[in-house]
């Protein structure tokens, strides 16, 4: 029974709306200010709150604001006089559920509730499932229960408590950045500043002068003394993402500061003394880079103590549906209006096997989230996914690798074995989400593993 807290400072008001909500099976609180609602959220699991928007000392906007804070997912209704609309809809893009006009009547008050719940309802079914997910089959914030990603965990928990130099190679959006993190916070000097720098978003001027920092009159527009992030990073962990773009002399630089652990800031002739853990990224294949001489030998060693290959989501796609539920729980929060969407329809979960996802994990995410958007109802079907997406999936079936004299029953045979074996290497080799899949029985499924010689009678 979901509990609804009303808060008016009109005393006759939520006496009413509790005997009308109550009749319709709700559970309600009560509370005639802003404080004393705030009073009444921290000690109670509430579902919905239903406020008047014009109250003393504190009015509903404010209420909305500090309800937000604490959980952005709550929904918040408000009451409003004709004279406050254009306060109502400041409060819709503030984040509130819906408002309703006073005086009004039962019946819209009820089909308003009514939706509010039901999509907090599945935001905190989203938030479980999340939770029950992450603490299952992640390390922070990354998400896999695939034997690849189960390794990189095992790898961070091992790494994390020491000092050593550690190098992540992926793909872009694979989550090098993430790993990262988790190793920070899971290590000794969680509580010291964790910095990151992308080695490709500067010129190489601005990027040394970014990692070293720089004396005052160092060059043009050096007004004041500036630290570098080996500085800022003092006690903690510096993150060098795309390495690889490192310039020869920034190399040697580089390699000088892992050395020696000393440095001078540009323009300045004071050693500086630093002490930090480097954690490097980069979505090349550094061990390459050195064959082609375009990456220092011995810099490459001291950046590849422990060394972490981030699996594409192609390598990996029995995680791709722990993927998906997560992030619908991370953006169900932001859907305040409409349906609240539960899950994808099972014609875009065949899609998502089948698309090599080159964009990695940040593609999927980005994927969802527009398609949240723009579902309509609580399923995200083939019609939300982007167009090129669509596209690329939903064409015409493409011949020319097929002979022209080739026989329809052998090619078609060819065809149903191939998607066969993919599916079970989708699924982990687990036979009955293969035969889902593929949207066929356990039996029917089990006869045709047995008729292309799959498996053995």
């Amino acid at each position: 029974m979901e509990t609804v807290l009303i808060v008016d400072d009109e005393k006759n008001y939520p006496p009413i709306l509790s005997a009308v909500l109550e009749e319709e099976g709700f559970e309600t609180l009560t509370a005639y200010s802003g404080e004393e609602a705030l009073s009444v959220l921290k000690n109670s699991d509430v579902d919905l709150v239903l406020t008047d928007m014009k109250m003393p000392s504190m009015d509903g906007i404010e209420l909305l604001e500090r309800i937000k804070e604490k959980d952005p997912g709550l929904p918040v209704i408000m009451m409003t006089a004709h004279g406050t609309v254009e306060k109502a809809v400041e409060a819709m893009q503030k984040g509130a559920y819906n408002y309703i006009l006073k005086p009004f009547d039962n019946e819209r008050l009820v089909i308003y509730v009514n939706k509010a719940v039901q999509m907090y309802r599945v935001i905190k079914e989203n938030r479980r499932l999340r939770e029950t997910v992450e603490s299952q089959y992640s390390f922070g914030n990354i998400i896999g229960k695939s034997s690849k990603m189960q390794n990189v965990f095992e790898l961070i928990y091992k790494v994390a408590p020491a000092t050593a130099s550690i190098l992540i190679e992926g793909e872009s959006g694979t989550g090098k950045d993430l790993v990262a993190k988790s190793i920070h916070y899971n290590s000794p000097r969680h509580d010291h500043p964790f910095i990151a720098v992308n080695c490709s978003a500067l010129a190489e001027s601005l990027l040394e002068s970014e990692l070293f920092g720089h004396e005052k009159g160092a060059f043009t527009g050096a007004v004041t003394t500036k630290k570098g992030r080996f500085e800022l990073a003092e006690g903690g962990t510096l993150f060098l993402d795309e390495v690889g773009e490192l310039s020869p002399s920034l190399q040697v630089k580089l390699l000088r500061v892992l050395q020696d652990k000393v440095f001078e800031r540009v323009g300045g002739l004071r050693q500086v003394t630093v002490n930090f853990r480097l954690i490097t990224a980069t979505n090349k294949r550094l061990r390459e880079e050195v064959q082609k001489g375009r990456f220092r030998e011995d810099l490459y060693y001291r950046l590849n103590v422990v060394y972490i290959n981030l699996p594409p989501l192609r390598q990996r796609t029995e995680d791709l549906r722990l993927l998906v539920d997560h992030f619908i729980g991370k953006y169900a929060a932001e859907r305040r209006m409409g349906v609240p969407v539960k899950s994808i329809e099972r014609e875009v979960e065949q899609i998502f096997y089948q698309y090599d996802w080159p964009g990695n994990v940040r593609e999927l995410e980005n994927t969802i989230e527009r398609a949240m958007v723009l579902c309509p109802d609580d399923t995200i079907r083939v019609s939300d996914l982007p167009r090129y997406f669509r596209n690329n999936l939903m064409g015409e079936p493409q011949l020319e690798n097929i002979p022209a004299d080739a026989k329809l029953f052998q090619t078609l045979a060819d065809i149903e074995k191939k998607m066969l074996l993919r599916a079970l290497e989708n699924c982990n080799n687990v036979q009955s989400e293969a035969a889902q899949l593929l949207g066929i029985g356990r039996s029917g499924f089990n006869k045709k593993l047995k008729k292309y010689g799959i498996v053995s009678d």
